[in-house]
């Protein structure tokens, strides 16, 4: 398991590889799993419970609405460095307490934050749910943070900034494409932070954000596994029930929002780490949330068209018909609240200069732009996606990960079971449409990986 003490950006990449457009086709709908019910407490706490019975198991999320995206400026990290503060225990529960008896069941846990949301879950067998859901409500409003464990937890968070961002040159390479994709919208403040913030963030910093935004009517709670709706509502009316909302809280995030592109940019990074130079485009596209209707589905098919696999578009111009790279892919990020990220990835052969990168990848987009693709690729990446969305319903963990992250971002119940409808009614003039549109290079900024080879400059000795 990985350790909760993570940003977890792979579950945003997990609920991302199914993002979920925002209006829906009437056809029938491509789901096996059976459809969650939902209701909402008086205090606001809204409620998810997605039944699966196939094993005595149950995995409760709390999500809260509230990620580094809705940071003060000047105190990057702080909804992460929060999520670590979140298992230092409360008056009612010593810090450790919760975790340990996770364990005991053998269950187990784990934490996330990302851009627009913070999440906790733990996975017990499913007489234990009551006992977690205790836990879980307590520590909504009770949890209680001195000198002694904060300080020492900001050390752990820039130690985990060290490992994960600046000893990886990758990592640091799209922190600076965020960056510079984003000039106004704080998406491109990293979520862990930057370093020089972090370590100013303390104790009164943690407690003030934490009494703004953790409260039921900013919390979706998913329940998923071997419940039923009767026997959960009692449970969670018990526990979350008397907790009181938060009123100053708005209904609606407004943030900065970015300026027309009217530009292409670049990063280029170099590092003496590198063993491999890469090259990776990011363009600024519409989100599930605030793509008009019929676009983001059509970016997930241009994505799967373009990247997804040996038989994309891309990987068959620069890895077998030119043999320019040994990698190549696409990626959209659809779930967000506000405009996204369409992504290129090459990783070219030794001695290939990123500009031949360039012109084939510039190449494929003109092709994709002024032609429609042709309808037997078309039907192929529309049934790879609905498929992984069939298959990855098996898990109950996913399921739960789906709804959260889509909820929190703006889309409904309805949003999520009619994706694979919306993707199989995608046209090959919508896909045309999209990348004419959306992968404008003036949209995008383009990040070089490169070795540094600079000699290393002897200290002098006095």
């Amino acid at each position: 398991m990985p350790s909760r003490r993570s940003i977890a950006l792979a579950v945003a990449a997990l609920v991302s590889t199914i993002s979920l457009p925002g209006s829906s086709v009437r056809a029938q709908t491509t789901v096996t799993s059976e459809r969650p019910a939902s209701f909402t407490l008086d205090n606001g706490l809204q409620v998810v419970v997605i039944p699966d019975h196939r094993t005595p198991v149950v995995t409760q999320m709390i999500w809260y609405k509230v990620g580094s995206a809705d940071e003060t400026p000047g105190k990057s990290g702080l909804a992460h460095f929060l999520e670590h503060l979140m298992f230092k225990g409360t008056a009612k529960h010593p810090a450790g307490e919760f975790s340990q008896t996770v364990l005991r069941v053998g269950g187990n846990e784990n934490a996330f934050t990302s851009y627009d949301y913070t999440g906790y879950f733990q996975r017990v067998p499913r007489d234990q749910l009551a006992t977690m859901m205790e836990f879980e409500a307590d520590r909504m409003t009770g949890l209680i943070l001195k000198d002694e464990n904060v300080l020492p937890e900001r050390d752990v968070v820039l130690e985990e900034y060290n490992m994960r961002v600046a000893n990886n040159p990758d990592a640091r390479l799209t922190e600076q494409i965020m960056a510079a994709l984003y000039l106004n919208h704080p998406y491109g403040r990293p979520v862990i932070g930057w370093h020089q913030e972090i370590e100013k963030l303390d104790r009164e910093d943690a407690l003030a954000f934490y009494k703004r935004f953790y409260a039921p009517n900013n919390a979706i709670l998913v329940i998923a596994g071997d419940v039923d709706l009767k026997d959960v509502r009692p449970l969670v009316e018990k526990n979350f029930g008397p907790i009181p909302p938060q009123h100053a809280i708005p209904e609606k995030r407004i943030r900065p929002q970015e300026p027309t592109p009217a530009a292409p940019r670049t990063v280029t990074l170099s590092d003496p780490r590198v063993e491999q130079p890469g090259l990776r485009r990011y363009y600024l596209v519409p989100s599930a949330t605030t793509a008009a209707a019929g676009e983001s589905a059509a970016l997930d098919v241009l994505a799967q068209l373009m990247g997804g696999g040996a038989n994309s578009y891309l990987y068959r111009a620069l890895v077998i018909d030119r043999g320019l790279a040994i990698s190549a892919g696409a990626g959209y990020q659809g779930t967000a609240l506000d405009p996204s990220q369409f992504s290129i990835s090459v990783t070219p052969k030794s001695g290939v200069e990123f500009a031949q990168i360039e012109d084939a990848i510039d190449k494929v987009i003109a092709d994709l732009s002024q032609n429609t693709a042709k309808a037997e690729d078309l039907e192929r990446v529309k049934t790879q996606l609905i498929a992984e969305a069939i298959y990855a319903q098996d898990n109950q963990a996913t399921l739960a990960r789906w709804y959260g992250g889509a909820l929190t971002t703006g889309l409904s119940i309805d949003d999520i079971r009619s994706w694979p409808d919306r993707i199989r009614a995608v046209t090959a003039e919508q896909v045309r449409a999209a990348a004419a549109k959306w992968l404008d290079k003036k949209r995008s900024v383009t990040g070089y990986l490169i070795k540094d080879t600079a000699p290393k400059r002897e200290e002098k000795r006095s």
